[in-house]
């Protein structure tokens, strides 16, 4: 028995780059398990976010405090509990980002295992049909309405979950029954590259697919800012499905798909103005260190163009075409959950601090996790460990006592519909009703706005 003690030193199996030949050696990756267990065991600061920590202290409190007596069975336990939330990697203090010397990131371990693991085994069924959201939404149309009506029926969520491991209590989105793509076609929004462009939109495969009106009200917002905005047909989804477990081929096949549509516009100055803050996150931070060696160039010149589309107006809020002529307001107080995903990305709440500028608005701020994180919430295995991973952001939101809640997450925008009643909007959606007079019941009525500065 090897009763060396174990340094918070990187290991030699310290690889977080897929494209190294020992980022997929499993001596070199159980090197790193344990050296992270261990730093992470002696730490214990992330024993509120997702079950992953509570597991491992759990286990290793039953070995006295020996992380090399931890099973394969309970390091696999550790790692499903991950759902990438990101917020350890945040608050962790031994992290890259902080440039520390433990170099630690507990999410891209987990990452790490699961693409061993993939590549050892091979994709289950079930998560490659949820990693597949373009061709879901393609069968749901061709279903003409049929797929949103079955999702509702009782016997078909059961079927539903004994096939597939849906949980049969699951919300699900709607399918439109018109992509976002094929509308702004139509409208003539769909635009080739020009220096004249400033903007793409990234509408992500959940505003194509599900709700094209959030895609409909950024583009309506832009506009009305004088931002010359396009959009464009052809993109896939980012990837990120896939490579929650541990798919990096297919992840990497549609990265791949999305620069050649992005970088032609990019290369002639244009932002990406990436929906959803998880597909913006993984083109800003996960495209340059997975994707082959040959790809990085273009990924990197991607992330330095994406940008939140918050962020983006935020921006130009000193300049003349920043319109704040708001004709009505959603009231005092707007209920805004920031998205962990946005706060992985380090960039501010600019969302929450355009909503500062309709008039009357004083947001309350949630920063804790919904627990929904891409398709955990949606798994059997999963689905109640996902809705007590949120417990905190539901409370919070219902003690803001207030009926418009909003956050950039649609996914987290579901999940709080099931768990605390109350669907948050899009903040591109709070502030292209507030251009309208009849967006909201309240008019403006020379309401004296304090200047506000953002984060």
């Amino acid at each position: 028995m090897n009763d060396k003690p174990i340094s918070y030193m990187p290991t030699d199996g310290l690889c977080y780059d897929p494209e190294e030949s020992k980022y997929w050696e499993e001596e070199s990756l159980n090197q790193e398990i344990i050296r992270v267990f261990e730093v992470c065991n002696g730490c214990r600061m992330c024993f509120k976010y997702c079950d992953s920590f509570p597991s491992l202290f759990k286990f290793v409190d039953e070995y006295e405090q020996d992380v090399k007596k931890l099973t394969q069975p309970q390091i696999q336990t550790v790692m499903n509990d991950c759902f990438q939330c990101k917020l350890c990697e945040v608050q962790c203090p031994y992290t890259p980002r902080d440039k520390h010397e433990y170099q630690l990131d507990f999410p891209k371990l987990v990452h790490r295992y699961n693409a061993v693991k993939n590549k050892k085994h091979g994709s289950r069924f079930r998560d490659r049909f949820l990693a597949n959201v373009d061709f879901a939404g393609f069968m749901a149309r061709m279903s003409l309405g049929t797929a949103n009506l079955m999702n509702r029926v009782s016997v078909h969520r059961f079927f539903m979950e004994t096939f597939l491991g849906i949980h049969r209590k699951k919300l699900l989105p709607n399918f439109s029954s018109r992509t976002f793509t094929s509308i702004v076609k139509k409208m003539g929004k769909i635009k080739p590259p020009s220096e004249d462009i400033e903007a793409v939109i990234f509408q992500t495969c959940y505003v194509e697919n599900n709700e094209p009106s959030i895609g409909l009200d950024t583009l309506e917002v832009l506009e009305k800012n004088q931002i010359r905005t396009a959009c464009v047909s052809g993109l896939k989804c980012c990837g990120m499905p896939s490579w929650e477990h541990g798919d990096i081929d297919t992840l990497r096949k549609n990265a791949r798909h999305n620069l050649d549509v992005l970088l032609p516009y990019v290369e002639k100055g244009a932002k990406i103005l990436s929906i959803n803050p998880t597909c913006g996150m993984v083109m800003r931070r996960e495209y340059i260190e997975l994707l082959e060696t040959k790809d990085r160039a273009d990924a990197e010149k991607i992330a330095g163009a994406v940008m939140d589309p918050g962020e983006f107006l935020w921006s130009i809020r000193d300049q003349e075409r920043f319109n704040t002529e708001f004709k009505s307001t959603p009231g005092e107080s707007v209920a805004y959950h920031a998205p962990c995903h946005l706060r992985a990305q380090a960039v501010g709440f600019k969302g929450r601090d355009l909503l500062r500028k309709i008039p009357g608005v004083t947001p309350k701020f949630i920063l804790e996790c919904c627990g929904h994180d891409g398709t955990y919430a949606m798994k059997k295995e999963s689905f109640e460990k996902s809705a007590k991973a949120g417990k905190r952001a539901f409370e919070g939101m219902q003690n803001a006592e207030t009926e418009v809640w909003s956050t950039e997450c649609p996914l987290a925008a579901i999940q709080f519909k099931q768990h605390a009643g109350v669907k948050p909007m899009h903040p591109m959606s709070i502030l292209a009703r507030a251009y309208k007079e009849n967006g909201f019941p309240n008019p403006v009525k020379n309401i004296q706005q304090p200047e506000i500065k953002g984060e």
